[in-house]
């Protein structure tokens, strides 16, 4: 199977979230992923792996930590949703580049190996579905992760499998596809409303959903947060004698050096001094990489993984994901991307532009239509001199009239663009930021970048 023809097969699996008009809505479950990972040998259990549940900080806990590993000298996966540009973003391998002092080198799966792991998911599901197993093929998620999975296990001759896995779930927890693994640790970020339709309308819901992930006697790295999250997670952890980790022994203590393009501080845990210096932007990931570090030194103290602090502060120094309060340069302009996309998000991204000496004041925005259109520009559209609206390419898009709709609600001069090289056009000599869907800042990173822009991340 060639590669373009695996990416057209796979997307033909359509989105999990998106329900077409008159069909019934998707259940979730994880019997059938069960199933269709015994069928492909259940490979998954040829490595270690880590679950990452939460609503925010979810992506950046899990590349800083996989990072870490790397530089620690474990070659180590990394599963993320959604992604950028490609869908190869998903799968990667991080390791450490020998000869040298901790540099990583990340690596996304091949064009080849991906189209080979499909073909196999492809082919083991068809035959499950013929015998009566299944009762329909995999998801869009679920053929992917089945396929990170494979790739991790080292499935391709003469391949090891990874030392660690750093698994970010998709939706929720509980019946995510990836919590068919037995996670060495499990890590919950901050937890807000999102999914509201899937996951529950309070944060209490959505919070014991997101424990799920939770094993009986296992461990539980996480950060004090919102209440009704604590007492659910708290709750679900003690109800399966899990060991609790609280990662804020690795808050910053100082954060006079924090700026809006990278956090810096040091920090010093028992007998380690690290030196944070992180690309991720902006005062809230000092939690995610507070979480990152604990599991790290989870690894070390009872796992028995050389970690030092110097690995650390490499992996850390070393971390790439972008989009997340990523400003991109080119001859005097400045373009602020960020793919926050649900309130909590938009006031982080508030919170950084009010923290700019000098802030942009016109936005580029489109979401999908479960998104809550009206209270994302409540919180973001009032900051700006002008607002271009863009349609985002997808089943799910929010239509026009809806985001012209919430701009006028909220006073917003705003104007709805055919497309997102038509809104870039309109601020040809301006400062803006583009933000609202991960579809369209993807979209604008990979055009922006292919024009000269730079990054502040690397």
């Amino acid at each position: 199977m060639l590669y373009t023809e695996a990416v057209d097969r796979l997307q033909a699996l359509g989105a999990e979230l998106h329900t077409a008009p008159g069909q019934p809505r998707r259940k979730f479950e994880l019997a059938q992923m069960r199933t269709l990972m015994a069928a492909l040998g259940d490979l998954q259990q040829r490595f270690r792996s880590i679950l990452i549940a939460g609503t925010n900080g979810k992506g950046s806990t899990a590349s800083t930590l996989a990072s870490i590993l790397a530089a620690s000298g474990l070659r180590t996966g990394l599963y993320t949703s959604p992604h950028l540009v490609r869908v190869n973003e998903r799968i990667q391998l991080l390791s450490h580049t020998l000869g040298t002092a901790h540099e990583v080198t990340d690596t996304l799966i091949p064009d080849d190996d991906f189209s080979r792991h499909l073909e196999a998911v492809i082919h083991a599901a068809e035959r499950l579905v013929s015998e009566g197993k299944l009762p329909g093929p995999p998801s869009f998620f679920e053929t992917v992760t089945a396929m990170a999975f494979l790739h991790f296990a080292g499935s391709q001759e003469n391949a090891a499998p990874v030392d660690i896995a750093v698994l970010e779930v998709g939706l929720g927890g509980r019946l995510d596809a990836t919590n068919i693994v037995e996670p060495v640790l499990s890590i919950i970020t901050d937890i807000s409303l999102d999914h509201t339709e899937w996951l529950g309308h309070t944060v209490t819901e959505i919070a014991r959903e997101k424990a799920g992930i939770l094993r009986q006697n296992g461990v539980l790295v996480t950060l004090p947060q919102h209440p009704e999250a604590n007492q659910a997670i708290g709750e679900a952890a003690i109800a399966l004698n899990v060991r609790g980790v609280d990662a804020t022994a690795a808050l910053p203590y100082n954060t006079t050096a924090v700026t809006n393009t990278r956090n810096r501080y040091p920090l010093d845990i028992g007998p380690l001094h690290i030196e944070v210096d992180s690309p991720l932007a902006g005062q809230h990931q000092q939690r995610n990489i507070a979480l990152a570090i604990m599991a790290a030194l989870e690894l070390r103290n009872f796992y028995s993984y050389n970690i030092n602090a110097d690995a650390i502060a490499a992996g850390i120094r070393q971390t790439h994901w972008h989009a997340r309060l990523e400003k991109l340069n080119h001859n005097g302009r400045s373009i602020l991307l960020d793919v926050g996309h649900n309130p909590a998000g938009a006031w982080t991204l508030r919170a950084a532009i009010a923290a700019d000496r000098q802030p942009p004041r016109n936005i580029i925005f489109g979401c999908l239509e479960d998104k809550p259109v009206e209270e994302l520009a409540q919180i973001l559209f009032p900051l700006f001199d002008r607002v271009l609206l863009v349609a985002v390419p997808s089943p799910r898009a929010a239509s026009g009239q809806r985001l012209l709709a919430a701009a006028q609600s909220v006073g917003a001069s705003a104007t709805l663009e055919p497309n997102l090289a038509t809104a870039l056009t309109a601020l040809i000599n301006e400062n803006a930021v583009i933000t609202g869907s991960v579809y369209l800042v993807g979209e604008a990173r990979a055009l922006l970048m292919t024009q000269g822009w730079t990054s502040n991340a690397g």
